[in-house]
């Protein structure tokens, strides 16, 4: 993309910051521009957080009625997937789904709570149970 054609859309999900593009300049060689956003990626941005919150709405009711542990939550609720949360902690994903079940999250060794803990930015404390009403504790 040519540096003069790089979107200049100040899109709300950038808050106010721009963020680095690589660009051609006049002689062909790459630059970094700097971009305030498109609105497309705008669009996408939303449509995935409007998915993450939907995610963590419906894991927040599968917890309180005992299907799913509080780590199922707080995955979705701190913008996580099964991949991120497996990459994050080094575990492997059949081993965070085991988790997810109740009677087995609840005997977890406190170094396995303190490796979630960690990787989802709660106390082991707040991991082992729900907001108020599934308010985010961001």
């Amino acid at each position: 993309m040519d540096n003069s054609h790089v979107p200049q859309h100040n899109i709300s999900t950038y808050a106010h910051n721009k963020k680095a593009i690589y660009a051609t300049d006049n002689n062909g060689d790459y630059t970094i521009v700097a971009s305030s956003g498109w609105d497309v990626e705008e669009e996408a941005t939303r449509q995935a957080l409007t998915e993450l919150e939907r995610l963590a709405a419906d894991a927040f009711v599968r917890v309180l009625t005992g299907e799913m542990s509080p780590l199922y939550f707080h995955m979705y609720n701190r913008r996580m997937d099964l991949q991120v949360l497996a990459e994050s902690t080094g575990l492997f994903k059949w081993r965070i789904r085991r988790h997810f079940r109740p009677r087995i999250f609840a005997r977890l060794a406190a170094r396995m709570l303190a490796r979630y803990a960690d990787a989802l930015g709660l106390s082991t404390g707040d991991l082992g149970r729900l907001p108020p009403a599934g308010c985010s504790d961001d």
